[in-house]
C-alpha cells in the first residue's frame, strides 16, 4: 500500500476543492468561472444565517474572490439552470446532472423523511394533492403564495381539513423531498420557489429527471455520487466519502470497492491516520501549496469534522446554536487557511447598518506563521469590499491558542 504524508494530504485536499489554482483578476470572474468551482467540488451548502452572508456565497469568494453574486443567483433562478437545489448534503446546491442521482433518497422519503412530512402526507392526503396541483399549475411559488392559492381555489377543503401555514409548508417540503416537485430558486427572502420539474430542468436534463434515471440502479447512482465526492476530496477516509452526500458507511463501502475495481481509487495510508484512505487517481500531488482563504463553516473543505482535525490538527465546531457564554470560538467562525494548513479562526459579522466588517474574536492557532496577520488582514479587506463595507473593525477579543505541551 502506498504510504503518504500527511503534509501531502493536506495539499491533496486543498487542491481537489479548487483553493490552489490562480484567483482571477479582480473584476474578471464570470460564469464560466463560478461553474468550475461548482464543476470541481460538486455540491455546495445552504444556509439561512445571514449574520455576515448567505452560506453559499461564500465557497466561490474563498476560491475565486470578489465576484457578482447576482452571477450565482442567476445560475440557480434562470432558465437553463446551472444549479438546482436538494437535500444533497444538507439543503444544497447541485448541478441538474447530479440531481437525478437522489432518485433512491427520494423514494426513501416515505420512511426517511422528517416526521412532520410524513405525518402530513399520512393524515391530510387530500392536501398534499391539492398543493401539488397548485405548484405544478402556478409554480414557482412560494410557502406564502400557495396557501394563499389554496385559500382561493378550495376554500371549503381548508375547513375541511384543518390545515394552516404550516401545514402547506410541510406538505410542500414532503413533495420536494420526494422529488415530485423542484426548487426553482430563492426568493428575496430566501423562501424557497416550489415549481413542477418540467419548469426547473434544463431541456438537456428533462428526460432523466422525468424518468429519475430508470436506466440506472440506485447503487449505480451512489456510485456516482461517490465517484463525485473522491475527486471533490482527492484523499479520504471512508467515512468522509460517506458524509459528502449523506450516504451510510454501507453504502459508501460498495461504492468504494466499485471504484477500486475499477481504478478510479486507490488504497493509500496517510501517517498518523489510523483509518485506510481512498486517493482519487487523478488527484494532484504538489509539492508546495500557498493558499490565503476565509472558509465558511458550510464550506466542504471543512465539513466532515474528524476529517478536518486529522488533515489540520484543528478540532472545529459550529457554535451558532452553543449559548454565548459558552463559545470558544465565537457564533459565526470561519477558519483561515493559510500556506497548507489553518491557521486561525475570526469570529466575522457584517454590520450593514454602520457599513464595518466586525470581528468579535480572532483566534491564532498553534505557531501560525508572522506573516500569516499581513494575509489575513488583506482578506479581511477583499471581504469587506466585496460585501459593501466600508471598513474593517479591529478584532473585539484576540486569543492565541498555546502550543501542546510535548
Amino acid at each position: 500500500m502506498r504510504g503518504l504524508t500527511l503534509a501531502q494530504a493536506r495539499r491533496i485536499a486543498l487542491a481537489a476543492q479548487g483553493f490552489t489554482a490562480p484567483r482571477p483578476a479582480p473584476g474578471t470572474v464570470t460564469t464560466r468561472h463560478l461553474q468550475s468551482v461548482v464543476d470541481r467540488i460538486g455540491v455546495v451548502q445552504i444556509d439561512s444565517v445571514n449574520v455576515l452572508t448567505r452560506s453559499h456565497y461564500l465557497p466561490f469568494f474563498s476560491r475565486l474572490g470578489p465576484y457578482d453574486r447576482t452571477a450565482l443567483d442567476r445560475m440557480r433562478d434562470q432558465a437553463p439552470r446551472r444549479l438546482v437545489e436538494y437535500w444533497a448534503h444538507e439543503a444544497a446546491l447541485v448541478s441538474p446532472a447530479t440531481w437525478p442521482l437522489f432518485a433512491g433518497r427520494m423514494r426513501a422519503a416515505e420512511a426517511q423523511a422528517w416526521g412532520g412530512m410524513r405525518r402530513v402526507r399520512d393524515e391530510h392526503p387530500g392536501l398534499v394533492e391539492a398543493v401539488l396541483d397548485e405548484v405544478n399549475r402556478r409554480g414557482p411559488l412560494t410557502s406564502r403564495q400557495v396557501e394563499a392559492a389554496l385559500a382561493h381555489d378550495v376554500p371549503r377543503s381548508r375547513e375541511q381539513w384543518g390545515w394552516n401555514w404550516s401545514e402547506v409548508k410541510r406538505a410542500l417540503e414532503w413533495l420536494f423531498w420526494s422529488g415530485q416537485i423542484a426548487s426553482a430558486g430563492r426568493s428575496t427572502q430566501f423562501e424557497r420557489r416550489y415549481a413542477a420539474l418540467a419548469r426547473v430542468a434544463p431541456p438537456a436534463h428533462r428526460a432523466a429527471w422525468a424518468g429519475r434515471e430508470q436506466d440506472r440502479t440506485e447503487a449505480e447512482a451512489i456510485v456516482e455520487l461517490v465517484r463525485i465526492a473522491a475527486r471533490a476530496m482527492g484523499i479520504a477516509t471512508e467515512a468522509s466519502l460517506a458524509d459528502y452526500f449523506r450516504l451510510t458507511r454501507a453504502q459508501a463501502r460498495s461504492a468504494i470497492e466499485d471504484l477500486l475495481r475499477e481504478g478510479t481509487l486507490q488504497e493509500v495510508a496517510v501517517a498518523g491516520w489510523r483509518e485506510t484512505a481512498y486517493l482519487d487517481s487523478r488527484a494532484r500531488i504538489p509539492r508546495t501549496v500557498h493558499v490565503a482563504a476565509l472558509v465558511s463553516p458550510f464550506d466542504s473543505l471543512v465539513w466532515h469534522r474528524p476529517r478536518t482535525e486529522a488533515l489540520f490538527g484543528v478540532r472545529f465546531r459550529l457554535e451558532i446554536y452553543t449559548p454565548a457564554p459558552q463559545r470558544v470560538h465565537g457564533y459565526y467562525v470561519l477558519p483561515f487557511v493559510y500556506g497548507d494548513t489553518i491557521v486561525a479562526r475570526v469570529d466575522l459579522k457584517a454590520d450593514r447598518s454602520a457599513g464595518v466588517l466586525r470581528v468579535p474574536q480572532l483566534t491564532w492557532e498553534p505557531e501560525a506563521p508572522p506573516d500569516a496577520a499581513q494575509a489575513l488582514e488583506r482578506e479581511l479587506a477583499s471581504l469587506a469590499a466585496w460585501l459593501g463595507l466600508g471598513e474593517v473593525a479591529e478584532p473585539a477579543t484576540l486569543r492565541q491558542i498555546p502550543s501542546p505541551v510535548s
